[in-house]
């Protein structure tokens, strides 16, 4: 029989503690970013011109949207993205977009209502970011949540 002691004080404990939760969250985090930068390889966001482009690139994703754009808005978006912008762009990042390219940049934001949300939810909504016929951004939203164009493995 062999026993094995060890002294650790709660410092010591609660420094293991905490980069043990920093590990599980970054793994979760590069998961996600994983998964969704695959389904962007997928996806092709060139040569967007149409609204039958738009819709078709949403197919791509796997949503159902309505044929017709329910808001078509022109947007610019800032010179510099402060510290509010941080998870923004962090969403867009793991989608394989990089809205920083664009700072300054005039862009359109296509509204496409989603018809077939896994929950059966009404009132989401995918918005597209277009500039010169390519998508640079887009992102689901619900009455609770925002999430990358992927649809959310259930």
């Amino acid at each position: 029989m062999f026993i094995w002691t060890a002294k650790l004080n709660k410092k010591k404990a609660a420094g293991v503690l905490a980069a043990a939760v920093v590990l599980c969250a970054a793994a979760a985090a590069v998961t996600l970013a994983g998964r969704q930068a695959q389904a962007s390889a997928m996806v092709s966001p060139k040569g967007i011109r149409s609204e039958e482009d738009r819709v078709a690139y949403l197919q791509e994703w796997g949503w159902q949207v309505e044929p017709q754009a329910a808001l078509v808005e022109e947007l610019e978006l800032p010179e510099e993205f402060g510290e509010t912008y941080s998870q923004y762009l962090a969403l867009q990042t793991g989608q394989g977009f990089d809205l920083e390219k664009h700072a300054g940049k005039r862009v359109r934001r296509y509204t496409y209502e989603i018809l077939n949300y896994p929950t059966g939810e009404t009132g989401v909504v995918a918005h597209l970011l277009v500039r010169k016929n390519t998508v640079i951004g887009g992102e689901v939203i619900g009455g609770s949540f925002l999430h990358g164009l992927a649809i959310p493995e259930g």
